[in-house]
């Protein structure tokens, strides 16, 4: 059974190495081979799917859905799982304590699309409406790390830049990673089965995600998400969230 959940940008998991598996042996060109990481190599091999499959423009983004990843599973062998797919999730399954939290850098790719991608992929296991999670997520991890450019990935000299120096070799408390998240409120707002360090892209904005709920009220589309989080907001002035 493969998990709809799972199969999306950024991920690595064995679910994802079926389908890149599954999209080889349909003549689709991954030339890394089935890593069971997402990355551009198998987006372009799933867009080629669903061109295979009828989708035409827009549709054919190279994005699983329910429907293209269940007719790939019927012509390859394996079933899928959509039930989980953009469910609700507060974050409280995944919490981590302070001392779970890991600090290696996975080399995650910079620039506005590589955030869009990511941030479809956050708000697919937020359950978060991507027409606003996606924009909202971009303008914030542009603000706060010019796209996860590396030399703003930490900040050190903010006033949260203080405690016991990590594996990283920074203090624990400074913000770290897309979209600045403090190691404290990264492990407590935590999406389960994403990564445990802030520098990946994908649980760090999952994390946001939870977080922005708890503190400001976004509602669970996030209609509401660039009016209640100034951060987040392009038309207002950038402001710390």
């Amino acid at each position: 059974m493969v998990a709809l959940a799972n199969v999306q940008y950024g991920l690595s998991n064995e679910d994802i190495r079926t389908v890149q598996r599954a999209l080889i042996a349909r003549g689709h060109m991954i030339p890394a081979g089935p890593t069971g990481r997402f990355e551009d190599q198998t987006r372009a091999a799933y867009a080629e799917e669903q061109r295979a499959q009828g989708y035409v423009g827009a549709d054919a983004d190279g994005i699983p859905g329910c429907k293209s990843l269940s007719e790939l599973g019927r012509q390859s062998g394996f079933a899928v799982d959509c039930r989980s797919a953009g469910s609700a999730s507060s974050g409280a399954a995944g919490r981590l304590s302070l001392s779970q939290v890991t600090y290696q850098d996975p080399g995650n790719r910079t620039g506005q699309a590589a955030m869009q991608a990511y941030a479809r992929t956050a708000c697919s296991l937020t359950g978060m409406d991507p027409a606003y999670g996606v924009p909202a997520l971009v303008t914030i991890s542009k603000r706060e790390s010019a796209y996860n450019e590396a030399r703003w990935r930490v900040n050190t000299t903010d006033a949260n830049a203080h405690g016991p120096i990590m594996p990283d070799r920074h203090p624990q408390n400074c913000s770290r990673g897309a979209t600045q998240c403090i190691p404290p409120t990264f492990a407590e707002y935590h999406q389960a089965g994403t990564a445990t360090t802030p520098y990946d892209v994908v649980a760090e904005m999952c994390a946001t995600i939870n977080y922005v709920r708890a503190r400001y009220k976004v509602n669970q589309s996030g209609s509401n998400f660039a009016a209640l989080v100034q951060q987040a907001d392009p038309g207002r002035p950038p402001r710390g969230y």
